[in-house]
Parts: structure tokens; sequence; C-alpha cells
């Protein structure tokens, strides 16, 4: 059902700064607006390190990089005063009809107050926490209208029905995220193989959320069986180490250099099959329907499963890490079983 008629093209600003997994989760909020509101022109603001990643989502018409992380570093600084009302300004260029904080920070908040309105133009955000969430009560008290969301809302619907409550559509087809290829860096060529390869995600920044490294060890060595290469990617001097500890026990394993983020998403819109704990890569992987097993250990499965696609497979939940079986079952139905 689409939205009521609107005169003029909606402009539509989204303050959604982070972190990597919940900016992904937020993207099928554009391409519904997009549906429902062919003309609406959409601005997101973002934290700066995901800016590029926002700018790969077509529906998205100008991206506002946020440094909130770095400018609390040096807020006397000239330089700083000088980004932080370059920023103000750039957020005050477009008057807009709608503003939505689907994070719920007071940060948020207040970047959803400094933009400019049109007259009549509301700002919308989120009446209450999902479970587990961030969320800040304090945030409301810059909203126009507060939509609530229910307490196990997956985290790309709770984005999704904010926007569809505020317009009046109903949320009537699959989630899509509409982003275009990565771009090839200068430096992918001497890191991306040219053959179909997997990559393990094998890293988290919560230790809970980690996998046993035994049962990476057998995964990998099941796929090197099937003469699929394995890629191991690390983005801190301990994931270096435990990539470096799986490499050893599986055949042909490749320790990558540390990659940029941008070359992070290469990596797994690029990949045969990714097999990951719930991170944002993995994440990116599923938005990009590439063949996923999401492996769970001390996250809810409900939050933030890849539910869009056959190609993603869920397992494990919250004190119940999936089977070194369970996730080789999930590889040979995604690849087709090998002799």
């Amino acid at each position: 059902m689409s939205g009521p008629a609107s005169p003029l093209p909606l402009k539509i600003l989204i303050v959604r700064v982070s972190s990597l997994g919940d900016v992904v989760h937020n993207m099928p909020m554009v391409a519904d607006l997009h549906r429902n509101f062919p003309a609406a022109q959409i601005d997101w603001v973002v934290e700066e390190a995901y800016g590029p990643l926002v700018r790969l989502n077509r529906g998205v018409r100008h991206v506002i990089p946020f440094a909130l992380r770095r400018w609390r570093r040096s807020l006397g600084s000239a330089a700083t005063r000088a980004e932080l009302a370059a920023f103000r300004r750039a957020l005050r260029e477009v008057a807009y009809d709608l503003v939505f904080d689907t994070q719920g920070l007071f940060k948020t908040s207040v970047v959803m107050r400094m933009a400019r309105l049109a007259p009549g133009g509301r700002r919308v955000g989120l009446a209450n926490a999902t479970q587990g969430s961030g969320y800040e009560p304090v945030s409301r008290i810059f909203h126009t209208h507060s939509i609530p969301v229910g307490l196990h809302t997956h985290a790309v619907q709770r984005a999704r029905k904010v926007a569809a409550v505020a317009l009046g559509y109903e949320i009537d087809s699959p989630a899509a995220f509409c982003m275009d290829p990565a771009p090839v860096s200068s430096t992918a060529a001497s890191w991306l193989p040219q053959s179909a390869y997997a990559v393990l995600f094998h890293g988290t920044a919560r230790a809970g959320k980690l996998w046993s490294p035994a049962h990476w060890i057998v995964i990998g060595q099941r796929l090197a069986a099937r003469g699929m290469p394995v890629l191991l990617p690390w983005g801190s001097a301990a994931e270096k180490l435990a990539a470096q500890h799986l490499a050893q026990q599986i055949p042909g394993a490749q320790v990558l250099p540390h990659l940029p983020m941008m070359d992070a998403v290469l990596l797994a819109q690029r990949a045969a099959l990714v097999v990951g704990v719930d991170s944002g890569l993995t994440h990116i992987a599923a938005a990009f329907e590439r063949p996923t097993v999401e492996i769970y250990c001390d996250s809810p499965r409900w939050k933030t499963e890849g539910n869009w696609s056959p190609r993603i497979v869920n397992l494990g939940d919250t004190g119940m890490p999936p089977s070194v079986a369970d996730v080789a079952a999930a590889i040979d139905g995604l690849l087709g079983e090998t002799a």
C-alpha cells in the first residue's frame, strides 16, 4: 500500500550514526521510503567511518558525516570547532519534512534537533527500547512523534516500522538493502582471489560471542577439502593471533592483511561463502545475500538474524552455540554436499 500523495518530493533525513551492523540493518528503511514515495530525497547522518558504506546505498542522496568520537578528543581546538560548525551548516542546508532518529540516544536526538524542518515538518523517533538495546528515554524530548515498537522487534523491522507508522504505509515486502557493489581498492589486488573463496569472520569485540577455535579449525578443514580457499580477516592484535592459529591447522588458509573497512566490505560481498559470528561484517555479507552461516553464541538470534533470504542460515542463540555438525550441515545445504 502506498503512502498518501505529496505535492512536492519529501525531503527526509535519517539519523543513524552507528554501529556497523546497525547501520546496515537500517538500510531497508530507505528502500521502503522510495517504494512508497519514489521521488523522496533522503539524506543520512552517520559516523564518518561508515560514510562510504552508506554511500553504497543507491537510495541515499547525501551522506552527512558525524565525527563525535574524534571531536571529543579535541573539543578545544580551532579545527574541531570549525568542523562542528560545518556539520551544523550541513544539517541546516535543507529544510526537511521528516527527520528520523532510529537509534534513540541523547546524542542522536540532539542531532535531530539541530536539523532544519520545513513548515509542518516532523521529528520522529522511537518511543521505547527493544530488549537489550542501548535506547535512552531522554531522546524523546526532541520528538514530534514517538513510535512504539515491540520488545522483541528485529533490528531491521524496528527502523522500517518507525517510517511506516509515521507515513501511513504498510510493510509488505522482504527487506531490501539496495547496496551497489563495493569498489575495488588499489590494495585489494594483493589479497583478493580471482576464484571462489570462503571467509571465516571469526572475530568480534565481545568475547562471549566467539565460537570455539577447535570448531573453526574443523570447518576450515572441511572447506579446504572442498578445494575452496579459506580467508581469515582480523581487526585487532588478538584477532590476528587467533587467525594465525587457525591458519596453521587449515590447509591453504590465508591470513589477510589488516583491511580498511571498505576492503572488508568487498571481501564479504565477493565471497562464495561466509561463516561468521554475530558481527557487523557477517551482517554485511547477509545484506548482500551471499551464502552466509550466521553463528550466535551469546546474543539473541531474533534481534539480528538474516531472515530475508534462503541463502542465509542462522544457528545458535544466547548461551546455545551451534555444534560443528550444525554448521557443517548448513554449509552443505548452501553449497551442496561433497562426496
